[in-house]
């Protein structure tokens, strides 16, 4: 399955209770069409202290047709469930760390470093360390430097 497909067919439902559990999602959300899946991300990191595991408040449904998921969209948004007030929308994919200007520096980009960086003997970098040394600490000119005349 295409991953814009897929993303088209998951709705996100937001502000859920501590009572609701994925059976009471996959019930009120059932009556609009086929359910594939039911996510309700856990709040827990800690595996040992599973046994008091509570949901983070949001939960994925994934239906079989994105006409389903929007209907479910267009009669839950702003809706109660067990006393709270929901959200319904599309859900959309995580964003990458690049998206979300993450602590990586520039270079560390594929497309940055094909755009920027010249092949080692092209950058004269090397090539004009080494020749300032031997001209006791002035450098040559490289090809494609310009040369300005006194």
């Amino acid at each position: 399955m295409e991953e814009g497909t897929k993303s088209k067919k998951t709705i996100f439902v937001g502000g859920i209770g501590d009572d609701v559990d994925q059976s009471v999602i996959y019930e009120h959300f059932a009556t609009f069409g086929d359910v594939i899946e039911v996510q309700l991300p856990s709040a827990t990191t800690d595996p040992n202290r599973q046994n008091e595991a509570k949901h983070r408040g949001f939960a994925f449904v994934t239906y079989s047709s994105a006409s389903d998921a929007q209907d479910a969209i267009d009669n839950m948004d702003l809706n109660e469930l067990r006393g709270r007030v929901i959200k319904v929308n599309l859900a959309r994919p995580m964003k990458t760390p690049m998206q979300l200007g993450g602590n990586r520096a520039v270079w560390e980009s594929e497309e940055w470093l094909k755009q920027y960086v010249k092949p080692l003997n092209q950058s004269g970098g090397v090539q004009a360390r080494s020749a300032a040394k031997q001209n006791g600490g002035e450098t040559t000119p490289q090809d494609g430097d310009e040369v300005m005349e006194e």
